[in-house]
C-alpha cells in the first residue's frame, strides 16, 4: 500500500486557482478493479482507494506518511508559464497569419 503525495492540478475548464494550493495523499490501488457480471458496474474490494487527505504543506503530508509508517512517493508540481496576449494583436496591420472569421 503505497501513498502519492502530490499537489493536484487546477481545473482545465476554470481560469481559477482554487482547490489546488493544498497537497493530497492518495493511496495506489492494491488490487484492479473487477467489472460485476450482473449489472455491469466496476467494483473493488480496496477500501483505501475511498482515502483522500489533504495537507497545507508537502512537509506535513511526509510527516503523517513517516508516522503512521506508510511507504510514499512524492510528486513535484510543475510550474505553468503564464503566456501573456494582448487582445489588440490579433487586430495588428503587420501580423503574420490572416485574420479571418
Amino acid at each position: 500500500m503505497t501513498a502519492r503525495i502530490y499537489k493536484p492540478t487546477r481545473n482545465a475548464m476554470q481560469s481559477g486557482n482554487a482547490k489546488s494550493e493544498h497537497w493530497v495523499l492518495d493511496f495506489e490501488p492494491a488490487t484492479p478493479r473487477s467489472i460485476e457480471p450482473l449489472m455491469g458496474w466496476t467494483s473493488s474490494d480496496d477500501t483505501q482507494r475511498q482515502v483522500r487527505l489533504n495537507f497545507d504543506t508537502k512537509e506535513e503530508a511526509i510527516a503523517y506518511a513517516q508516522k503512521a509508517g506508510i511507504p510514499y512517493q512524492v510528486s513535484e508540481p510543475k510550474e505553468a508559464k503564464a503566456l501573456r496576449f494582448s487582445y489588440s494583436d490579433n487586430f495588428k496591420w503587420g501580423r503574420v497569419g490572416q485574420w479571418t472569421h
